[in-house]
């Protein structure tokens, strides 16, 4: 981290902050080798997984298909990692989990504060990358009444929702900080999700409406219909 510190403190005052991003990004590239090193995990690139979702991003309804990913935080203490589970209906992360190494628990942990939240009773889809997260035991086993679905080899467009929201979410809000460890990446992303952008931020696909809003409207059309059929 001085190393990293020390090159950014070399460059012109009005690229340092751009510069948390991009040698930021080349350090987390080296670390989360070393981290594929120390847990021996690695992306599954067989044919065996399947890519049922298919860039079919507009489901009907609520709680057809959850999309996951990690990416990781630049702190000034080290890097976190926010894994987030979105609905694909209304863009909503439904919920995130904020952690210090890229261990599948991170992802079972989120998967079970989804279910938590919301319906399962319905057919449910669930898409992710082919990281070593999502093809571990424990992954299937949190998600062993789910339809497992997986981005095709080296093509991060197949989660092109998620990994959008993963930017958006820097380049929005925690780009304008200097982090400065895990609690104070933790306040920030709360701040963001739960106050912002599942509540108050509208979206094109939406209809310019927040995901709460949108979620809202699609509860109420269902009620309606159902008067009308009683």
């Amino acid at each position: 981290m001085k190393k990293v510190e020390s090159i950014r403190k070399g460059l012109p005052h009005d690229c340092q902050a751009l510069s948390y991003e991009i040698i930021g990004g080349l350090s987390a590239y080296h670390y989360i080798m070393h981290k594929f090193k120390i847990y021996g995990g690695f992306p599954d690139f067989s044919d065996s997984l399947q890519n049922i979702l298919d860039e079919q991003f507009n489901p009907e309804r609520p709680n057809a298909v959850w999309c996951s990913d990690i990416t990781y935080v630049w702190t000034i203490d080290g890097f976190v990692y926010l894994t987030s589970i979105m609905d694909l209906y209304s863009r909503k992360i439904i919920a995130w989990t904020l952690s210090d190494s890229l261990e599948v628990s991170c992802v079972t942990e989120t998967i079970q504060k989804s279910k938590l939240r919301r319906n399962l009773d319905l057919p449910l889809i669930i898409h992710s990358d082919r990281g070593s997260q999502y093809v571990a035991k424990e992954y299937k086993k949190a998600t062993a009444r789910m339809q497992r679905s997986y981005s095709k080899k080296a093509y991060p467009w197949d989660n092109a929702c998620i990994e959008s929201f993963h930017a958006l979410i820097k380049r929005e809000w925690l780009n304008r900080f200097r982090i400065r460890d895990f609690n104070h990446a933790h306040s920030l992303i709360f701040e963001y999700i739960e106050a912002f952008y599942n509540t108050k931020r509208i979206h094109s696909h939406c209809g310019y409406l927040s995901p709460d809003d949108f979620e809202k409207l699609y509860q109420a059309s269902v009620a309606r219909e159902s008067r009308l059929v009683s």
